[in-house]
């Protein structure tokens, strides 16, 4: 394979990166968990997961951004729903599917462990 040819290949990777990005915070993975079982507003989930409203609020638009959550006004709120429930199943499904292959390989690296994604050393 040429240079031309793996730039190519990796490029064409970036949207998948790019999803993956997005699903890479626990809190929008929660998120998405609770969408899982029907549409619901912010003080709803923020109920539901113990976290700010603003916090919510922000995976939320990262969601939307994604292309993962859609959203539909009611009354003074918005109702947030998945915008593909059995795409996004699969999805959580497969990374349950690989994490019980890889162990607790991903949760002990230092690069990509809790300490990593929480950016401290005390996780």
């Amino acid at each position: 394979m040429n240079q031309v040819e793996a730039s190519s290949e990796v490029e064409a990777l970036v949207a998948a990166a790019c999803l993956l990005h997005g699903l890479s915070d626990p809190n929008r993975l929660a998120i998405l968990q609770h969408l899982a079982l029907g549409e619901h507003r912010v003080v709803d989930l923020t109920d539901h997961l113990g976290l700010a409203q603003s916090t919510v609020s922000k995976h939320l638009a990262c969601l939307r951004d994604c292309g993962l959550v859609v959203s539909r006004p009611s009354g003074r709120a918005s109702m947030f729903s998945l915008a593909h429930p059995a795409a996004t199943a699969d999805v959580l499904r497969a990374a349950e599917r690989l994490l019980e292959a890889t162990g607790e390989a991903v949760v002990l690296s230092a690069n990509f462990g809790p300490a990593a994604l929480h950016g401290d050393e005390e996780w």
